[in-house]
């Protein structure tokens, strides 16, 4: 474990549930400019964490590494989480191992993109 990592109790987790719902509604609202499809969905959050603190930590991607609108929807995701009331922080880690791919699209993404949601393509 990380050092600035805490251990969550049962209660924690209960207790900032609300928190995480409301981050990754905030999440739904960025959308990536080349695709319509919110960044939430088309997986491109790989990891969201928040601590006691109510500072959240965001590891995310891009489906290019080479993505030039990468600056514009990083500040975006950045503007949004801190929007969310009861947010303290917000962390954001851009990360491209491992690739993204379209196996991460959640079946709501799929369908928007007109693809199955029952064929999971990598």
């Amino acid at each position: 474990m990380k050092e600035n990592e805490e251990i969550l109790t049962a209660e924690d987790v209960q207790a900032l549930a609300p928190l995480y719902e409301n981050v990754v509604l905030a999440l739904k609202q960025v959308f990536d400019p080349e695709i319509p499809v919110n960044i939430y969905d088309l997986g491109l959050i790989y990891e969201l964490k928040i601590n006691k603190k109510h500072e959240v930590f965001i590891q995310m991607t891009f489906t290019a590494p080479n993505c030039p609108m990468a600056d514009m929807v990083m500040a975006d995701v950045d503007r949004s989480v801190r929007d969310v009331p009861g947010v303290t922080d917000c962390k954001i880690d851009l990360v491209f191992e491992p690739a993204w791919t379209t196996s991460l699209l959640s079946d709501e993404a799929r369908i928007a993109l007109g693809m199955d949601p029952e064929m999971d393509e990598a």
